[in-house]
């Protein structure tokens, strides 16, 4: 055999041989096969809570879709019942008008009276309270005092007449009522 044929047979002396690990027992074995199996159920309960993560994504961006749907259909919309009760009020205000000058004036004021009527029920139905004071003590953040007027019979800072009635709005107020109030006489 020549150098060469020698040489190309033999391995090199700096390169190593792949080795196999291989399970040195049947216990080793076992556990392989055993954490291999564990390996792939806990694989499987992964995907399956990507994939719950992924409908719970779904189903949140969808509950955000309707949500914002249903606060542009309650903006456009939501005043359609309030308009609804108003509507009889502009009807009889129209009819008032076009029999005002047929009318006489009882039958007129009978007529006013019944379209405040129609206004104040289709305010009242929609949350809309009248803050009438009279006689209450004064209340800064619900009334606005026009002036003060001696007065010997009523108790001084209460409200001694209503000039124009405030409003709430479900409990909010809206405007408030303006009053003259009460003050000890000098």
């Amino acid at each position: 055999m020549s150098p060469n044929e020698s040489r190309a047979d033999a391995p090199e002396a700096g390169a190593a041989e792949p080795t196999a690990v291989l399970p040195e027992t049947a216990a080793q074995l076992v556990e392989l096969e055993r954490l291999q199996q564990a390996l792939e159920a806990s694989e499987e309960r992964a995907k399956n809570h990507w994939d719950q993560y992924l409908r719970a994504v779904a189903e949140l961006d969808n509950v955000r879709k309707r949500a914002a749907r249903d606060i542009e259909a309650a903006s456009r919309y939501g005043l359609e019942r309030l308009v609804s009760e108003l509507l009889p009020v502009r009807d009889s205000l129209e009819q008032a008008v076009q029999s005002a000058s047929k009318a006489d004036v009882r039958t007129l004021v009978e007529g006013q009276a019944a379209t405040l009527q129609l206004l104040a029920r289709a305010l009242e139905k929609h949350g809309v309270r009248v803050v009438d004071p009279q006689g209450e003590p004064f209340d800064p953040a619900r009334h606005e005092a026009m002036m003060a007027q001696d007065s010997a019979t009523a108790e001084p800072n209460s409200v001694l007449q209503v000039i124009q009635p405030g409003y709430e709005l479900n409990g909010r107020l809206l405007r408030p009522a303006r009053v003259i109030v009460s003050r000890a006489p000098a």
